[in-house]
């Protein structure tokens, strides 16, 4: 098996590509080993020192760090993930519970701007964000503000805020003049 690895914007994490899907049509963000419960590969993955957090993607794992250096972690990190796609072990345990971001918050009056929305970030939005070991989700909008949770490697990345404001958020005006302001959750 072998393992291709990416960098991403934010230096603090990796993106590790095993040549197999990981999680088809979904993503999990697990921020903490306490979280990590439903899934045996982020579990095997805390288990490493120093990963302090694993987004699981359609075909990708980005691995955050704390401290330490990558040539010392990523040959762990490696190990790990290959040991368990060579057990045949689920990504997810059978009793896993779907995950959820948190409730979705708009007026319903706004739905078809909320549409939308949520069609530029899947088709404009996600597909670079996934490039770069990430993952971004609609949480909300009110007052022309839209409101989004960013996972994986977007999360704490030094870059974030510039793809936001710049990025996101200039796409969303562009298309929706309803949109004043982006904002993380």
């Amino acid at each position: 098996m072998f393992i291709q690895t990416e960098a991403t914007p934010n230096p603090a994490t990796l993106k590790f590509i095993p040549g197999r899907a990981v999680l088809p049509g979904d993503t999990r963000d697990y921020r903490q080993v306490d979280d990590a419960e439903a899934s045996p590969l982020a579990r095997r993955l805390f288990d490493v020192p120093g990963v302090t957090g694993v987004f699981l993607g359609d075909d990708f794992i980005a691995v955050t760090k704390a401290d330490g250096e990558w040539q010392h972690l990523k040959p762990a990190i490696l190990g790990a993930i290959m040991e368990h796609f060579l057990s045949d072990a689920p990504v997810l345990a059978d009793d896993a519970e779907e995950a959820t971001a948190g409730d979705e918050f708009y007026d319903g009056a706004d739905e078809e701007i909320v549409e939308t929305i949520k069609e530029l970030l899947e088709t404009r939005v996600q597909p670079a964000v996934a490039q770069d070991g990430g993952h971004i989700t609609f949480q909300g909008y009110r007052d022309g503000v839209v409101f989004l949770n960013m996972q994986g490697a977007c999360s704490g990345c030094p870059s974030s805020t510039a793809t936001l404001k710049h990025g996101i958020e200039n796409l969303l005006r562009h298309f929706i003049p309803e949109v004043s302001e982006v904002r993380p959750v």
